[in-house]
């Protein structure tokens, strides 16, 4: 499946979730991330990030399709993150 992830959490929590993010997805832009996963993968990345987080103060959106191909992307200004990877 093709996932994006946006998170927005309290600052001191930024590098642990940032770093987990990191580790299963592209980093896009900020607090964004793209790219593949397996069902086990995205299980195991919930699971990691659920294990830092607070949940009645943060707040973490999935959004999920089949391919990359199914997503229209469009950039206004300055394009960040690692573009090299993206669709």
């Amino acid at each position: 499946m093709f996932v994006v992830l946006v998170y927005d959490t309290a600052a001191e929590r930024n590098p642990v979730v940032l770093k987990t993010c990191r580790k299963y997805l592209n980093w896009t832009q900020r607090s964004v991330f793209e790219g593949e996963l397996s069902a086990a993968q995205y299980r195991a990345l919930l699971a990691a990030l659920r294990a830092h987080l607070d949940l009645d103060y943060d707040s973490i959106r999935v959004y999920r399709t089949r391919s990359p191909h199914l997503v229209e992307t469009e950039w206004l200004g300055r394009e960040t993150g690692n573009q090299d990877s993206i669709l």
